[in-house]
């Protein structure tokens, strides 16, 4: 069996008079822990990576996606910097993540997005929407006026509410669809069983994979191991999921029940849509915190401003959610309504162009690694 030296080697060869890429150096390091294989029962990656024995583009893609950046294999690994051989899959995976998000997107000359500053886009879109919506309100002469009953609808209709969100609505689901059916279709992983849709599914919403491998979850910058971040995405997505399930209810009982808003505190969509922005709050907040004081090895420090553009939409959505309810009955009504429908907005605008679009594409590598498990292996013909 060939040394682990040897394997590196040529694992270099392979990308030698190459451009430096960031899919060639993740798949260097790809066959450096093909040969290790300390990390194996971390996470999907590493069972995925051994039924290879080279790395094409599409594996590096397929594998980024499979990676959640728990962390945990970079803590373990003895190549990891300052080792010669500067193994950090965490962050050769985000970057590879990256370039997938960018070529399957829809337009596709929507995916340069990905390369600007979304930190400051998001601020700057959603301040644009705040001021196009508070300059409506106060040419109608409703900007710091209470409305009867908290009527938001006095201020902005419903069917004009109705005709700018869903467009943007239909959109987005359109892009991010066409997008990921992109991306599963180039991993030519077929037709999978229902039980392999339904452990992906559950993968996805358990974030199994946030777990390190062992239970104790993702490794702090001091090496301690914390569930932190699993916590604070299910907090945020779960929180989002219950807004939009507010959103369904309250649908239905404007137009099947004849019931239109606002409602009361005890009120179904009231319910689901407090606890929901609260939950968000909470989990955007700690994901701020934690994305500030990683590990500067954990991840593509670049991608920053990715991450943190999604976060002050997601918070801002949910705060100014929350303020609305609190404050309907008062003069700043419409100040806040216009604040919460633009920050609503630039979510949905730049979420097939943001970091909202990892968990669907986390999702597709799930399933195409539930399928992929379940077949024989192709390095052992034998393997039921």
């Amino acid at each position: 069996m060939q040394s682990l030296d040897a394997l590196t080697r040529q694992a270099a060869a392979l990308v030698a008079g190459m451009p430096t890429i960031d899919v060639s150096d993740a798949a260097r390091m790809l066959q450096i822990c093909n040969a290790c294989r300390y990390c194996e029962g971390y996470c999907a990656v590493f069972p995925a990576m051994t039924r290879r024995l080279e790395f094409d583009r599409v594996d590096v893609h397929y594998l980024a996606n499979l990676c959640h950046n728990c962390g945990a294999c970079l803590h373990a690994c003895q190549y990891a910097p300052p080792h010669e051989f500067g193994v950090n899959l965490p962050r050769a995976m985000a970057r590879v993540r990256l370039q997938t998000y960018t070529e399957h997107a829809w337009p596709a000359a929507l995916g340069a997005l990905y390369r600007r500053n979304p930190l400051a886009m998001s601020l700057a879109l959603l301040a644009a929407l705040a001021l196009f919506l508070v300059i409506a309100a106060a040419g109608q002469g409703s900007l710091w006026q209470a409305q009867p009953a908290g009527d938001f609808y006095r201020v902005f209709p419903h069917g004009l509410m109705v005709g700018l969100f869903a467009p943007v609505f239909v959109f987005v689901v359109l892009a991010m669809a066409v997008a990921v059916r992109r991306f599963y279709a180039g991993l030519q992983a077929g037709p999978s069983s229902a039980a392999a849709r339904g452990e992906a599914l559950r993968d996805a919403l358990t974030l199994k994979y946030l777990d390190g491998g062992h239970g104790d979850g993702c490794n702090e910058a001091d090496d301690a191991f914390t569930l932190a971040r699993r916590r604070a995405h299910h907090l945020t997505f779960y929180g989002f999921a219950l807004c939009f399930a507010a959103t369904c209810v309250a649908t239905v009982y404007h137009y099947a029940l004849g019931q239109p808003a606002p409602y009361g505190w005890l009120s179904l969509p009231k319910l689901l849509g407090v606890s929901g922005g609260a939950a968000m709050v909470v989990g955007t907040v700690g994901l701020w915190r934690l994305n500030r004081q990683r590990h500067p090895l954990h991840g593509d420090a670049a991608q920053r401003p990715i991450d943190r553009g999604f976060i002050v939409l997601l918070f801002a959505t949910a705060a100014s959610g929350l303020l609305l309810a609190a404050a309907r009955h008062t003069p700043a009504l419409a100040l806040l309504l216009s604040v919460h429908l633009a920050s609503v907005m630039a979510l949905f605008l730049l979420m097939p162009y943001g970091k909202f679009v990892h968990g669907i594409y986390r999702l597709a590598a799930l399933l195409a690694w539930s399928h992929e498990k379940r077949t024989p292996s192709p390095l052992d013909p034998g393997e039921a």
